[in-house]
């Protein structure tokens, strides 16, 4: 269970990390279609579009059942992929936090310390959700049984 839910989180935090302005974007798009006067970058329009995101992903989690890569929990490198994709989407939560809440910083300094820390973390995130990745899907692949040999 926990498996699925760390997936889930990381399907979900992928496009948000990665197109954070693209999902805000949808988000304003939709608030505007409903009569909702916004502005760019607003936080209404972020929530809105993590909403619609958050709920396009359980969408394709419901219909397909889960969701790719599906490692077997016996699987060797299973539990080193589920701790790396873990530890990225700890760094994507604190990177999309700090998205959300930046205005909230009042002194320009810090907030420019912090958007870089954040745009590292988007870096780290990202590295290791590919090499995450890659540990479940060869947990998934099935074990070879010694060297090849010449007959």
């Amino acid at each position: 269970m926990q498996a699925r839910i760390n997936m889930f989180v990381a399907w979900f935090l992928i496009p948000l990390t990665l197109g954070m302005g693209w999902v805000a974007f949808a988000g304003r798009m939709l608030l505007e279609l409903l009569g909702v006067s916004t502005h760019e970058g607003d936080i209404p329009g972020r929530l809105v579009g993590a909403l619609l995101l958050f709920g396009a992903v359980y969408l394709v989690l419901h219909f397909r059942g889960s969701l790719p890569p599906e490692g077997k929990p016996t699987g060797k490198g299973f539990g080193f992929g589920q701790r790396l994709v873990l530890a990225a989407n700890l760094l994507a939560s604190l990177f999309c936090i700090f998205q959300f809440t930046q205005f909230l910083i009042e002194n320009h300094d810090i907030r420019l310390v912090l958007n870089g820390f954040t745009d590292a973390f988007g870096y780290w995130v990202m590295a290791l959700w590919v090499i995450g990745f890659s540990f479940l899907y060869q947990s998934s692949l099935p074990v070879g049984h010694g060297k090849n040999t010449a007959q």
